[in-house]
């Protein structure tokens, strides 16, 4: 796809200014604003909107704003601070990534980028992503967003692959300037064009700061038509079963008996493999056998 690209030595520099001028306002850009917050940032943004994580984040900041007092906390409350943001096992895997913190790293996300793929939860993305955002270090840092960019603007192409491949980390990377600081803002800038420019739908291609340069452009080539990826059903599957389960617990103190549980699902077969996998995720746990709580839903546990 964008297999041997070259790099337009003034490609970045014309994204980072447009970027400079142009950036969305958003509380995990705020100058200073540390390597945690970042972290749960970008674990947060992983397939959810941003105008729905805003509020998520601010909350999550004000009440664990820093790694140790969430991992003194319980995986419940960070269950339970998630809400419906979706995907709630995310919650449970950055409250252990809290734990490794400050077992391993003394509370401080570490900035070094072998360590940070060594925390739980945290891939190839995330870790770049908080080396090049928190610590300003020269990464590729390449989201579906930053794919379809490099790959209309520099390949020519209309359209990036459904996953990330190791030569779209060469091909950003070539793009990158070489000092740190400005290849760390390069690659917020690159992201930022993809999710508010280059869209996959609908290029707002007469407000692009390379529209002149796009390779793709010039190629004549249209965008693609129909969806980026076939839309998920909701209702009536799993996830919606094991959201409304989730839902209950949630909402309650202490363990829930499983004639409540039953009131909110009329399938019985459904509803106990939706259970099932909420106890194998390790976001719920059986209390005796009759009753269901929160992972870890009981007095927290100070870490030495």
């Amino acid at each position: 796809m964008i297999d041997g690209a070259m790099s337009d030595p003034t490609f970045a520099t014309q994204v980072s200014r447009w970027y400079e001028r142009n950036a969305r306002d958003l509380p995990w850009r705020k100058p200073g604003i540390g390597a945690w917050a970042i972290l749960v940032s970008e674990v947060m943004l992983q397939q959810t909107p941003v105008v729905r994580v805003v509020p998520a984040f601010q909350a999550w900041l004000a009440r664990w704003p820093e790694p140790r007092a969430l991992a003194e906390d319980t995986p419940a409350e960070a269950i339970r601070m998630w809400g419906r943001l979706g995907y709630p096992r995310r919650a449970v895997r950055l409250r252990e990534c809290a734990v490794a913190i400050v077992e391993r790293h003394g509370g401080v996300v570490p900035d070094r980028l072998d360590q940070l793929l060594a925390l739980p939860g945290v891939g190839t993305y995330t870790a770049r992503a908080v080396a090049a955002f928190a610590y300003g270090q020269r990464h590729p840092v390449v989201d579906t967003n930053v794919r379809r960019v490099v790959c209309r603007a520099i390949a020519g192409e209309p359209d990036a692959g459904p996953t990330t491949r190791p030569a779209d980390l060469v091909a950003t990377e070539e793009l990158l300037p070489v000092e740190p600081a400005a290849a760390a803002l390069a690659s917020a800038a690159f992201m930022e064009l993809g999710a508010v420019v280059c869209t996959a739908r609908a290029p707002r291609c007469a407000v692009c700061p390379v529209e002149s340069s796009c390779a793709w452009r010039a190629s004549g080539q249209a965008a693609p038509t129909g969806p980026t990826r076939r839309p998920q059903r909701y209702a009536g599957t799993d996830r919606q079963v094991r959201g409304l389960l989730l839902a209950v617990l949630r909402e309650s103190t202490g363990p829930v008996p499983h004639q409540r549980l039953d009131q909110v699902w009329h399938d019985d077969v459904q509803r106990a493999r939706a259970l099932a996998g909420l106890v194998t995720d390790g976001l719920v746990e059986p209390v005796g056998e009759e009753s269901f709580r929160l992972a870890g839903d009981g007095p927290a546990v100070p870490l030495p």
